[in-house]
């Protein structure tokens, strides 16, 4: 898959995200793009849960960048990690940044494997975090001496060196006291990408519920596993079970998905547990019917 976006693509997204002319090639004109992507381009499961509700067996929503940006670009939708990277990796090689991919670990667990997908930029030997999922307001320097930290109350993270790797202290919707990715590699290929997407395809937790977040203002603001969830400016979180008019009204009004798209977003299912977790060799074991 060539790198390059088609030049009048790349235009109409720096159009639609608020800017006139190409920015600059530095991190003066890397942070106002990326605050920008995360006021206007959401993480969210609504494509994919689309695509695995219809049991569609083509490549996953996002494995395209070209088709990611026409679809945000018609239908204001963006992605799951590795369906927002990989397009956010190619956007930004496209306008000149020296960017590469990246894989983590989302330690919601004590023991998981690699599940999470980034981009870095680097600046004169300096490495920048600019992470579609976490959208966290400014490039992140990476820096093995010292902790960085972003402080804003809403969107604000830490970085620092641990055992050897890069950990990242952040909060998603769902785990609002957070919980730490662990970078792993910051040299990933675009066909390990496609494939760590793929394997998400039998089970994943974006499978199956509405998860949605952006940058609104000076707060964040969306929806995860049935609860609407804010993370205000003065650092306090609010929360409220959804209902199928709340919900709606936050995609449509809130987000500015278009009408279309929602219309066939499915209603949420719940999760299965994890194959071959402890409680879904539980559950096989006592089979249907037996609890």
């Amino acid at each position: 898959m060539s790198e390059a976006l088609p030049a009048s693509l790349v235009e109409r997204v720096l159009e639609k995200l608020g800017f006139h002319q190409y920015p600059e090639i530095s991190l003066a004109g890397l942070t106002p793009l990326y605050a920008a992507w995360g006021r206007h381009i959401p993480f969210d499961n609504v494509r994919k849960m689309i695509h695995i509700r219809e049991r569609n067996p083509g490549p996953l929503p996002g494995s395209d960048p070209v088709d990611y940006f026409e679809t945000w670009l018609t239908h204001g939708t963006g992605g799951t990690c590795w369906a927002g990277a990989g397009p956010l990796h190619a956007f930004l090689s496209s306008l000149g940044y020296t960017a590469i991919r990246g894989i983590g670990t989302m330690m919601a667990a004590p023991v998981l494997p690699p599940n999470h997908g980034t981009v870095t930029v680097t600046f004169d030997g300096r490495r920048y975090l600019v992470d579609s999922a976490m959208l966290c307001g400014e490039p992140l320097l990476i820096d093995p001496e010292i902790e960085t930290v972003i402080p804003h109350p809403a969107w604000g993270l830490k970085v620092a060196m641990k055992e050897g790797r890069f950990h990242v202290g952040w909060r998603p919707l769902h785990k609002t006291d957070g919980f730490e990715c662990r970078l792993e590699t910051f040299e990933a290929t675009d066909a390990e990408f496609q494939d760590m997407h793929e394997r998400t395809r039998p089970w994943s937790p974006f499978n199956h519920e509405l998860t949605i977040r952006i940058n609104r203002g000076e707060e964040v603001v969306g929806m995860a596993f049935g609860n609407l969830i804010t993370f205000r400016a003065d650092g306090t979180v609010t929360r409220e079970p959804a209902t199928p008019e709340t919900r709606r009204h936050l995609l449509l009004e809130t987000i500015g998905l278009s009408e279309e798209i929602v219309d066939r977003l499915p209603p949420d299912e719940p999760t299965p547990p994890p194959p071959g977790s402890r409680t879904a060799l539980a559950q096989e074991e006592a089979g249907p019917g037996n609890g």
